[in-house]
């Protein structure tokens, strides 16, 4: 899923080398996935009302549903 979100992001960002996604399990199985941009990519990754962040973050609930886990995205 990390990789998923590294893509994603990716395509989106106009500086895609400074897109850095991080991750994380705590004890209850639940995976947080940290992705920080550069600071002019922000608004891209996030969209207009967050449209593009919903986006993502629905992609990647259907990745978790496949793997049967939960997963929440964190933008830094």
């Amino acid at each position: 899923m990390k990789e998923l979100v590294e893509y994603v992001a990716r395509s989106i960002a106009s500086r895609p080398d400074d897109v850095i996604v991080t991750q994380e399990e705590d004890e209850s199985g639940l995976v947080v996935l940290k992705l920080e941009v550069a600071p002019e990519d922000k608004g891209k990754i996030i969209g207009r009302h967050g449209n593009v962040a919903k986006s993502i973050r629905l992609l990647l609930r259907v990745a978790a549903v496949k793997q049967s886990t939960r997963v929440v995205l964190e933008i830094l």
